[in-house]
């Protein structure tokens, strides 16, 4: 029987460089952003707010990194699978977190789950895209 399992955790190093790399992505388009990275249990690791950017959209970021990075799929699959089964948004709605919004991935280091991050601020797709360019800025896999 095993006791313990070892979980790996996306770095502050890295986090920091996907935050960076969202937000330059972002003021590159016009866009303004808040990004935050999560780790797999949830928890933050790194968060920035461009200048501008409305305090309540820092919590939507937070909820996308949070969904996709305890779920291990992107908030948009999320929110697909909410879409699918009428019963489970029902349940979804009760739960503190959990968002179905574009902008929030799932970040994969050699196929495992190593945390999140969700881009908040501008239109759906354009989080998306923040976020997925800040993940292939890294090397990191994404869902």
């Amino acid at each position: 029987m095993t006791i313990t399992v070892t979980t790996k955790f996306i770095s502050y190093a890295a986090a920091t460089r996907l935050i960076e790399a969202a937000l330059a992505h972002a003021a590159s388009k016009g866009w303004r952003v808040a990004a935050l990275v999560v780790d797999p249990a949830g928890h933050p690791v790194a968060l920035r707010r461009m200048d501008g950017v409305p305090a309540p959209v820092v919590d939507y970021a937070t909820d996308k990194a949070y969904t996709a990075g305890t779920l291990g799929k992107s908030s948009r699959a999320f929110g697909e699978r909410m879409n699918s089964a009428p019963g489970l948004t029902l349940g979804a709605a009760n739960r503190p977190r959990t968002c179905a919004w574009d902008g929030g991935i799932a970040l994969f280091e050699d196929g495992t789950l190593v945390g999140g991050i969700g881009v908040s601020g501008a239109a759906g797709p354009e989080d998306l895209e923040c976020a997925e360019r800040a993940a292939e800025s890294v090397g990191l896999e994404w869902a």
